[in-house]
This record gives structure tokens, C-alpha cells and sequence, in this order.
């Protein structure tokens, strides 16, 4: 599947080398190249993309900016800056991946997959029950997650940590409500205003407690019916 994108650098250099660089990397075709936000703004409003990769620290306009004066949001954003202090604020406009120049092919190729498996995974819609991973926003990029890999998740209000089978748990901004929506149901479930489980984890029930992985997490009342009835099942 082929990806659609334009660029918007004040610098000629920097378009040079996207240029480049979307030649060598299969799989996403660079449309255009502007150095003026304006025009690059009224190509979007007339020939839309899939991906745009946008500079920040420009003359007449910060690319933040101009991205949240666009009036279609849906385009896929990829920042390239020289400025690492704006990669929080990248990270809240939920940009694809975040390249600090000067940024290697290698790291090229790697934001490139990470748009592309987004792509795709949003293509799919609501297709989701062979789905095989989710995409979440954790550590100022786009995280792709094997639903393999899960152990459980936790909610803390607006945040929730997704505990990982080989790795660290990843901190995502996101209610248990929106991230069990990424979920294929039949195989997640929520057993306490805190915690979803996948089933096929769950190593025993014991007195309203749940044994996974080595973690104990108890089965909340108001959750113990639906989560009996799925797991007898």
C-alpha cells in the first residue's frame, strides 16, 4: 500500500533531502515540496494526502501552528526539526514520529513503516477482530503493540499502563473506556474499574482474584458477572 505525501521546509536543503529519500523507500510517493506555508496549505485544501512532513521553526509561521490551522486534521504528520524541545508538543498534535535533523535514512525508513502501519490499521476501520496489534502514543512516537504481548492494562485516570511481556510497561494518554475500543472484544475483558485482562493470560481464578502472569489483580464487583460468563466460555 502506497502512501501519498507532500513536505513543508523553509529550508531547500532539508526538501532536497525528503526528496531523496522518499525516492529510496518503497512505498510512499512525495507529491510536492513547498517552502511557503500558504501555498503548501491551499494544495492540501484542494489535492488531500496521507502524510505530510512539516519543519517547526520556520520564518513566517510555526509548523504547530500551521498544522492546527489546517481544517482536515486526518492528514498523518511527521515533524522534521532541528529543535528537540517542541517534541512534547508534537507528541499532543499525535504526529506519526518526531526526526531530528539531521536524521539518517535508516531513521528515515523507520518513521516511513511506522506511517504506513498506521495507515493501514486505519484502513481497516472496524475490522478488527483478526487484527493481530494496536497502535498507541507513547514516548513522543506512534507505538505499535503485539496484542500477543499484552499482560494486562491499567487504567490512572486520563493514562493508562499497558504491562508487556518482555519489556517495560508503556504509558499511554488514554481512559480504559477508549483504549478497550482498539481491543478485539472476544478476547479482552474488564474485570475492575482498573484493569483490562486478555483471557487466554488468565492462569487461574482464585476467590475473586485474578493470577496472570505472576500479577494479582482483583475482580471488581460490578465487572464479576460479565467477566464470569465470558470466561466459562
Amino acid at each position: 500500500m502506497t502512501i501519498t505525501c507532500i513536505a513543508l521546509d523553509d529550508e531547500p536543503l532539508g526538501l532536497e533531502i525528503i526528496d531523496t529519500f522518499c525516492a529510496m523507500v518503497e512505498g510512499v510517493e512525495l507529491h510536492k515540496t513547498f517552502t511557503n506555508p500558504d501555498e503548501a496549505a491551499q494544495h492540501l485544501r484542494k489535492n488531500p494526502v496521507d502524510l505530510l512532513f512539516l519543519d517547526i521553526q520556520m520564518p513566517n509561521i510555526n509548523g504547530i501552528d500551521f498544522y492546527r490551522s489546517l481544517p482536515n486534521q486526518d492528514v498523518m504528520l511527521i515533524f522534521t526539526t532541528a529543535y528537540s524541545q517542541y517534541a512534547v508538543e508534537g507528541f499532543n498534535l499525535n504526529a506519526i514520529d518526531y526526526l531530528l535533523k539531521p536524521f539518517s535514512l535508516e531513521r528515515f525508513k523507520q518513521a516511513i513503516q511506522k506511517a504506513q502501519d498506521y495507515h493501514k490499521y486505519i484502513q481497516q476501520g472496524d475490522a478488527r477482530t483478526a487484527e493481530s496489534h494496536i497502535f498507541v502514543r507513547a514516548e513522543y512516537s506512534l507505538v505499535k503493540i503485539l496484542l500477543q504481548d499484552i499482560i494486562c492494562i491499567e487504567g490512572f485516570d486520563d493514562y493508562v499502563k499497558i504491562h508487556l511481556r518482555d519489556r517495560k510497561p508503556l504509558l499511554t494518554r488514554l481512559n480504559l473506556k477508549a483504549i478497550s475500543q482498539k481491543l478485539p472484544q472476544q478476547s479482552f475483558v474488564r474485570i475492575h474499574r482498573s484493569f483490562i485482562v486478555p483471557i487466554q493470560k488468565i492462569d487461574s481464578v482464585r476467590n475473586k482474584v485474578v493470577h496472570i502472569s505472576g500479577m494479582e489483580i482483583p475482580i471488581g464487583a460490578n465487572y464479576e458477572t460479565d467477566f464470569f460468563r465470558v470466561f466459562e466460555q
